[in-house]
């Protein structure tokens, strides 16, 4: 990721912004009685605490390897990512709630206040999406930022209709259909998030072909069986590979040539960024392309 596109500078402003928004609703919800901007204050609340945490997962994550984080800390913004995409999730849940409330229970807006606070509100936010637009294509930490502030446009936009709606035809009911509508729109938007970050953290398999790695392995002519495989993420984009692979007894001197050559074949074909390698001769060379521990305890 270009270091432009998540520099302290954007983060700050994004922050900024969404401080000043959620005030800005908060006091337009109060004086219309606008469930949707009152909800919309809250989201931007805890947008201007997922940047903050965006950020500050960000500069962890920069951190080199140690003794004790051999793979250094990257996950930090996998968990950040979660813990935001979680955040918006149960937003959704407790503003959807009250809004099934307040439609059995419909209260009075002014249509006036909210339609100005909401117009204000949605140019703030999507100056925000813009801002975070670039760094949110290749991290997925600050993609989980970026679609708090995306949801917020969004709501914006019908809390826009909706006061359109309440001004020209008084229907207050349209506020809490919108503040589900769009609550709804960003619980869909969040599970894939939180699919994938969890998928990482439990050190699921990324999305490999693997038999078509162990056909690329064995094509080299010293190669003659390959088991043992794993892979799995440290992040959204670093994959980690370790294999054992069966050939003739040679000398390390001509083995590490071969090293090389699987490293560059998962590198620029696979896009695996750290390669482990374990040569044998004829241990596990009968044992299948991914590890049994039963095949392990029968040796």
């Amino acid at each position: 990721m270009e270091k432009s596109s998540l520099s302290g500078g954007r983060f700050f402003l994004v922050t900024v912004l969404n401080v000043v928004i959620t005030i800005f609703e908060f006091i337009g919800g109060l004086l219309s009685g606008s469930l949707s901007l009152l909800s919309d204050a809250f989201h931007n609340f805890g947008d201007a605490l997922s940047i903050v945490l965006s950020y500050a997962a960000h500069k962890i994550g920069g951190r080199q390897q140690t003794r004790t984080n051999t793979y250094g800390y990257r996950r930090a913004e996998i968990l950040a990512a979660l813990l935001n995409a979680l955040v918006l999730v149960v937003v959704c849940v407790i503003l959807a709630v009250e809004a099934v409330r307040r439609l059995f229970h419909p209260e009075h807006v002014q249509g006036t206040v909210m339609l100005l606070v909401a117009i204000v509100s949605f140019v703030a936010n999507l100056l925000s999406t813009v801002l975070l637009n670039r760094g949110a294509k290749h991290n997925l930490n600050v993609r989980a930022t970026y679609l708090h502030l995306l949801s917020d446009a969004l709501a914006s936009v019908g809390v826009i209709v909706g006061a359109v709606m309440i001004t020209v035809w008084h229907v207050n009911w349209v506020d809490p259909v919108i503040t589900i509508l769009v609550g709804i729109y960003i619980a869909i938007e969040s599970w894939p998030i939180v699919k994938q970050t969890l998928g990482i953290l439990m050190e699921a398999s990324p999305n490999l072909d693997y038999e078509a790695i162990a056909a690329d392995i064995e094509q080299l002519p010293e190669v003659e069986g390959v088991h043992h495989l794993h892979a799995w993420q440290i992040d959204e984009n670093n994959i980690v590979f370790s294999v054992h692979v069966n050939m003739d007894d040679l000398p390390l001197a001509e083995i590490e040539p071969i090293y090389r050559q699987i490293e560059t074949l998962l590198c620029r074909k696979y896009n695996v960024n750290h390669v482990t390698i374990q040569a044998e001769c004829h241990r596990g060379e009968h044992e299948a392309l991914f590890y049994d521990q039963n095949d392990w305890r029968h040796e």
